[in-house]
């Protein structure tokens, strides 16, 4: 099978074919129609990751067909269109993964091939009104965006809510999801376009972070947001707790410009803040999310679309950091 791989580091990934092995017990044989990247795909390649295996084949988002079973009890799978949940292992608490959480991609096998095998309990049925590549755009980032919003960030009705960093799969799906459940949302990015873009999906103001007191001009033009999704932290972390509504939730599902300078305690506790980690999303989190695409027929948004064999190009897109939604690669 032929599945797009990393060998070295800091190395173009290299199309090989591979030897899938014996169906288990338990798993189903996908036929690829399409996959997604994440820059966590691009931090591997870089090194910029733990517990990295080589050879490995990369890719956490995917969309196909079953095209074979390992067990007779799992027939009612065979030929059905579907998405897998990326995020393996959970357990059994809600509130935080397990120590044996892994991410599809690394260190399994990822979605950048052909046909794969994954665990029936990670399959989903794609929904009805994607496409190949919307689905394929779909687990990872919505299931984050979905953690970060909703289960973690309480977001109801209502309420205004910022995503710092519009235009990356997860903000950009925040946005998605804010909008539908009908909360008033604002955006950040350093690009004007983007800003543009976002409204386009339903935001109601946009700001440049890179701007001087970009969020006292945020607080005056959109008002303080009871709930801020953020994956930046670093010094401008202390913008968003100086903006935030009294009794405000700050979410984090990353720390891309690395930690924050400082933290100003005094407005944490006497704004009575509340500062939440995220990461990833259970099992409950990737049904709830699915529910959610389904009832509001959201179709995440596709930067570009390039073939297996051009994985390099898109890994190089997704480096410039210039996309606005997902980059895809069809089989």
């Amino acid at each position: 099978m032929p599945g797009l791989m990393i060998k070295e580091l800091k190395s173009p990934l290299e199309l090989s074919d591979y030897d899938l092995g014996e169906l288990k017990p338990g798993y189903a044989k996908v036929e690829m129609k399409a996959a997604a990247l994440n820059h966590r795909d691009y931090w591997i390649t870089q090194g910029m990751y733990p517990g990295i295996e080589l050879p490995k084949i990369l890719g956490s988002d995917g969309a196909g067909i079953v095209t074979q079973v390992g067990s007779d009890a799992d027939n009612s799978w065979l030929n059905q269109e579907v998405i897998i949940n990326p995020g393996w292992d959970w357990g059994t608490n809600e509130a935080a993964q397990s120590a044996e959480f892994t991410i599809l991609g690394m260190p399994h096998n990822g979605t950048f091939t052909s046909h794969m095998h994954v665990p029936i309990e990670t399959l989903r049925a794609k929904p009805k009104h994607l496409s190949w590549e919307e689905a394929a755009a779909l687990p990872l980032a919505g299931v984050t965006a979905f953690r970060a919003t909703m289960s973690q960030g309480q977001l109801r009705p209502g309420e205004k809510v910022l995503v710092s960093g519009i235009g990356g799969g997860v903000a950009t799906l925040a946005l998605q999801f804010a909008v539908a459940i009908g909360a008033e949302v604002a955006v950040t990015s350093s690009k004007p376009e983007k800003l543009a873009k976002a409204k386009e999906l339903g935001a109601v103001a946009g700001f440049n972070y890179r701007e001087d007191d970009w969020h006292k001009k945020a607080a005056g033009e959109f008002g303080r947001p009871s709930l801020i999704i953020d994956s930046a932290a670093g010094k401008g972390y202390a913008n968003l707790i100086a903006l935030a509504a009294p009794g405000g939730r700050i979410v984090n599902y990353g720390a891309t410009t690395g930690p924050p300078e400082t933290i100003d305690m005094f407005k944490v506790f006497w704004n009575q803040l509340k500062l939440i980690g995220t990461t990833m999303g259970s099992p409950a989190d990737f049904r709830g999310m699915l529910n959610l695409v389904e009832k509001h027929e959201i179709r995440p948004v596709i930067d570009q679309v390039f073939s297996l064999a051009q994985g390099n190009e898109a890994l190089s897109r997704m480096e410039q950091g210039e996309q606005f939604g997902k980059i895809v690669l069809r089989m």
